[in-house]
């Protein structure tokens, strides 16, 4: 390992290498405290491609892992060091190198904060619309990583909608650039698509161009509250199957709307089963809204309340942005990300309720409605071995729910260390064996974030 060091410092500015215990401690994991995580040999904390490209050259003379980092937002355990790595922070690359009106593109580091992407372009009239719940603490190269997606994604899509190119230092060392700047072009295969959502397994990403769009008017909220959930799953299915085209389209549980009122007391009712928060940010918002909500309304909303102006829209969808804070006052949880045709929302909120009743414990459910992907959060006492194990074997029994029901063990979050075996389940036998060979044909050593994802 002294050797390691040196040769990484060798090439390195000073302090870039960190080997203080205490200092690397803070980067040993994402949010996923609950998934394995080792202890590194260094932390290096790049700033460059040039510095990117050392220690990866250095890491396969040395068959030493790397494992790419960004903010350690994620909740996969797919930023987890592993013992003896090199951790490869990429924090310090956080630099919008260029912002192309004409072109509506964007040059950015990985290092860039999505929020801080997104008020960058909107000064100059500009929309970066991927939009993950943390999205002011989270980086775009992570987004780039786990393919992130977010409320605006049911008009707007996900993050490799908007990745046009990548700069990617392979395991080698060498540079490969991807994809193009231009609106067009489908010159051989995507590359571009196949490194956005790999969780640093085939390269580490160093620049991304990225397709802006033109900023949306101003936006109007809708709240609807339902008596069952299959109102509200009826709601849903009428909205997006009809000439409707809301910009975010989220629902909440009646055990999340319980948990948000213990954590500020909003006032929310606790008798609803549902809520469906619904936005517009189409032309005339107020008309296209007040559309929605009469749709709620025949298919049997208790209540519907129609925001008229922006200080409304806020206020409602402040439940919303309460639901992470409320969770994390709770205490210790697995958070999952399902994702099913939207008709059969409803089977998976039901189903989820189910397997909480019969394993005796809190599970509540929050998601984007609008595509069918939902985040089934399980509470769990992490010092009781018994109730933990319970809380692994509810999740297992979830995300075998979600492909019963013709779905994807993840929407956005992910595979990580936490759904390894069921992305084999999902994907099988041959495409195992495709994927490992598009790992050996990019990672042939298998140096670059090992036992995440396969």
């Amino acid at each position: 390992m002294g050797e390691l060091i040196e040769t990484l410092a060798d090439g390195l500015p000073e302090r870039t290498v960190v080997t203080d215990p205490q200092v690397m401690e803070g980067y040993r994991r994402d949010e996923a405290s609950f998934c394995p995580a080792g202890v590194p040999a260094a932390v290096v904390r790049a700033e460059s491609t040039e510095q990117v490209q050392h220690v990866l050259r250095t890491a396969s003379a040395f068959r030493v892992p790397v494992v790419p980092q960004g903010a350690r937002t994620g909740i996969s355990g797919a930023a987890n060091a592993l013992d003896g790595c090199i951790v490869l922070s990429l924090e310090r690359m956080n630099r919008i190198l260029e912002i192309d009106p004409a072109n509506r593109t964007a040059v950015v580091e990985p290092g860039v904060l999505n929020a801080e992407l997104s008020r960058a372009v909107a000064e100059q009239g500009l929309f970066y619309p991927p939009d993950p719940a943390s999205w002011e603490i989270s980086t775009i190269g992570g987004n780039i990583a786990t393919n992130a997606g977010g409320l605006c994604c049911v008009k707007y899509g996900v993050t490799s909608e908007y990745v046009l190119g990548l700069e990617v230092v392979l395991a080698s060392g060498q540079v490969l650039r991807t994809g193009r700047r231009t609106a067009k072009g489908v010159a051989g295969y995507d590359l571009t698509k196949l490194f956005v959502g790999s969780e640093g397994t085939l390269g580490v990403v160093t620049q991304a161009v990225l397709k802006l769009t033109p900023a949306p008017p101003p936006s109007l909220t809708m709240v609807a509250l339902f008596p069952t959930t299959a109102s509200a799953g009826a709601a849903v299915s009428s909205i997006v199957a009809g000439r409707h085209n809301p910009s975010l389209l989220e629902i909440m549980d009646r055990a999340t709307l319980r948990a948000i009122n213990s954590y500020r007391e909003m006032g929310l009712p606790e008798d609803a089963a549902a809520m469906l928060l619904a936005q517009s940010d189409a032309e005339d918002p107020a008309a296209a809204v007040a559309e929605m909500g009469k749709v709620c309304r025949e298919e049997g909303a208790i209540e519907v309340v129609e925001a008229s102006d922006q200080t409304e829209s806020e206020m409602l969808l402040e439940a919303r942005r309460m639901v992470h804070p409320a969770l994390e006052r709770l205490g210790p949880n697995m958070v999952d990300d399902v994702c099913v045709p939207r008709s059969r929302l409803v089977d998976l909120i039901d189903g989820v309720a189910e397997i909480a009743d019969e394993y005796g414990l809190r599970i509540l459910v929050a998601g984007h409605a609008g595509d069918g992907n939902c985040h089934p959060i399980i509470f769990f006492d992490a010092d009781d071995e018994a109730e933990t194990t319970r809380a692994q074997q509810a999740f297992g029994r979830i995300m075998q729910l979600g492909l019963d029901l013709g779905g994807t063990i993840t929407g956005e979050h992910g595979v990580g260390v936490l759904k390894r075996d069921w992305l084999r389940r999902e994907v099988g036998p041959l495409g195992v064996r495709l994927h490992d060979g598009i790992k050996s044909l990019f990672d042939p050593d298998g140096i670059l974030n090992p036992g995440k994802v396969f």
